[in-house]
């Protein structure tokens, strides 16, 4: 087994399921001890964290909700807390609402805004504080942040729009100090929030070059990429993985 992440601390943010969880049981299996955050879900996230510690590596799952700063910060100092340091940081949360834009709600709006780019800009600010030459922030924005190639994703859209010019704003901001910042930009990848089989999947699938939707493996592979110490001189990247959607 590839041990790449040896001795690395990894904080993954909605952890329990979807691609997040992939990602945790990815890095885990890479060397990294990992620290989780769910907003509910107790069960799922106390299942990831079951999976990575049967494997020999150190596990927490840490409740926290993205749209709460205090308890964003709380998670991370608490990661800090028993694992002595953080060296990777993944932006992972999100949520979308999809629906035609002239209905959707400003509640809706403000919730996809405050998880999706507030979220991410709280829980970044905070690792830097703790994070060292060979650090790794690492975004999971997403393919329609580029391109949008289905309607009915337009706050989600432009939040993702946001989360790129954040990693590039940011890498160049701190690269001086070592740490790279990459946005990992999904294209449709068969989840809960997303599922293969749902109403918004005929038109996802049909824009992509390889006419199926992704696996939550697949993203979890290119996360542990960047995560890795192969992927050191790529910082200010977004990078697809989206079935040639955007090609």
């Amino acid at each position: 087994m590839s041990r790449k992440l040896e001795g690395k601390i990894a904080l993954i943010t909605g952890g329990s399921r979807g691609i997040g969880a992939a990602i945790a049981k990815r890095l885990a299996a890479d060397g990294a001890n990992v620290a989780i955050t769910y907003t509910k879900g107790a069960d799922a996230a106390a299942s990831v964290i079951k999976e990575i510690v049967q494997t020999g590596r150190k596990a927490i799952a840490i409740q926290a909700d993205a749209t709460d700063a205090a308890a964003v910060k709380a998670a991370i100092e608490q990661t800090v807390a028993t694992f002595g340091r953080l060296d990777v940081l993944v932006n992972n949360a999100g949520t979308a609402i999809p629906k035609p834009f002239e209905e959707t709600t400003l509640e809706e709006m403000d919730r996809v805004i405050d998880i999706n780019v507030r979220g991410v800009f709280v829980a970044t600010q905070a690792a830097l504080k703790h994070m060292k030459s060979g650090g790794r922030v690492i975004m999971i924005g997403s393919a329609v942040g580029e391109r949008v190639a289905a309607p009915g994703l337009v706050p989600y859209a432009g939040t993702k729009g946001a989360v790129k010019m954040f990693t590039q704003a940011l890498a160049r901001e701190i690269g001086s100090r070592g740490i790279t910042v990459n946005n990992v930009q999904p294209g449709p990848i068969d989840t809960e929030l997303n599922p293969g089989t749902g109403d918004w999947a005929v038109p996802q699938k049909a824009a992509t070059a390889l006419d199926r939707y992704g696996h939550v493996d697949e993203v979890a592979a290119l996360v542990a990429f960047v995560a890795g110490p192969e992927s050191s001189y790529i910082t200010g990247a977004n990078l697809t993985v989206d079935g040639g959607m955007n090609a």
